[in-house]
């Protein structure tokens, strides 16, 4: 009679011969059936540690319908803000004994669907994180992602819990703050046109404008980058703002740069405030005013909301909107008397 190959993998069958009990019953024990008599499972589990069985990942999956992994769509890993928020859903969905899928879409609203299409295949819920799709594309593809939870993105469907930043009051607290320090020529240095939280941005500004008409208000096209904070440097101060109301941390961080580059004085000369409170926020050179967002939490949440739809409960999808914490440091002061007409 041949021998076995030395090199062939162990499976459920050499287990069960070895353990004398039935396919089924290895199979049972191998899922986490506890309905199984607790000698037979003992015999299973020695067996299986004998032969350094180990069930197959893609198998099991299969043979109970799940994954124990969701996926989490993001529209650029190198932004700090997606990464602490990243950390929150991975920490807290790890305690759980979930692990998770990152999808990046570099900003190309058009791959977004794509990705949490294929992610959705391979897990067995999503987190959508500030998605830059249009409107009608986000309710048409909702039916095909369920689970789904949705970070800085609202929607009409009840059964989709979201959880935003209200920007639109954190952008209006900075601008007062500013404004407050004598400033009335201010310039908002907006994020990519697609994204939901600049657009809620730029509608907290239209409300300011109204209560504060003697502020002038500029609004330059930007992006979500260090490099975009940058490159605006120039274009910043020809317009004449003594107050810069940046998209985010990061192009505040950029244009700080910029005008070191050019000898400008922050705050001295011009007072730049920015928005998320990522890590670095506070060890810039000034030390950044911003808008705190608890982006750990808001990840925290995002999984627990997802959590509640994976149970066999019937939970009550949440709609949570977090306040921004304005944060006073050095970037900003009061203008100089100098710049005032």
């Amino acid at each position: 009679m041949a021998r076995k190959s030395a090199n062939r993998r162990v499976g459920i069958t050499d287990v069960a011969q070895r353990a004398g009990v039935s396919l089924a019953s290895v199979s049972r024990v191998m899922n986490g059936n506890f309905s199984v008599d607790p000698d037979i499972a003992a015999r299973v589990r020695a067996a299986a540690a004998e032969l350094n069985y180990h069930p197959n990942a893609v198998g099991r999956s299969l043979a109970l319908g799940k994954t124990d992994t969701i996926g989490i769509v993001v529209p650029d890993l190198a932004n700090p803000t997606f990464q602490g928020m990243l950390r929150g859903v991975s920490r807290a969905a790890a305690q759980d004994g979930y692990r998770v899928l990152i999808a990046d879409s570099s900003e190309v609203s058009s791959e977004e669907s794509i990705l949490a299409g294929e992610a959705r295949r391979r897990c067995d819920g999503v987190v959508l994180c500030a998605p830059r799709m249009n409107e009608a594309e986000l309710e048409a593809l909702l039916p095909s992602l369920q689970p789904l939870v949705l970070i800085n993105r609202s929607t009409a469907d009840i059964q989709t819990p979201s959880l935003v930043v209200d920007y639109g009051q954190g952008i209006q607290d900075l601008a007062a703050h500013l404004v407050e320090l004598g400033h009335t020529r201010l310039v908002f240095l907006a994020g990519p046109e697609r994204s939901a939280g600049n657009q809620a941005r730029l509608q907290g500004l239209d409300k300011f404008r109204v209560d504060h008409p003697e502020v002038e208000l500029t609004t330059l096209a930007a992006g979500s980058s260090f490099e975009a904070g940058h490159v605006s440097a120039e274009a910043v101060l020809a317009t004449g703002a003594t107050g810069v109301l940046a998209f985010n941390d990061l192009v505040a961080m950029g244009l700080l740069s910029g005008l070191h580059e050019r000898g400008i004085e922050v705050p001295g000369d011009i007072s730049v405030t920015g928005f998320d409170d990522i890590p670095f926020a506070n060890y810039t050179t000034p030390p950044l005013t911003t808008a705190a967002v608890a982006i750990n939490d808001i990840g925290e949440q995002a999984w627990h909301e997802l959590r509640q739809l994976l149970g066999d409960g019937d939970p009550e999808p949440a709609h949570t909107t977090f306040q921004p914490e304005l944060k006073r440091r050095g970037s900003t002061g009061r203008v100089k008397k100098s710049t005032l007409s």
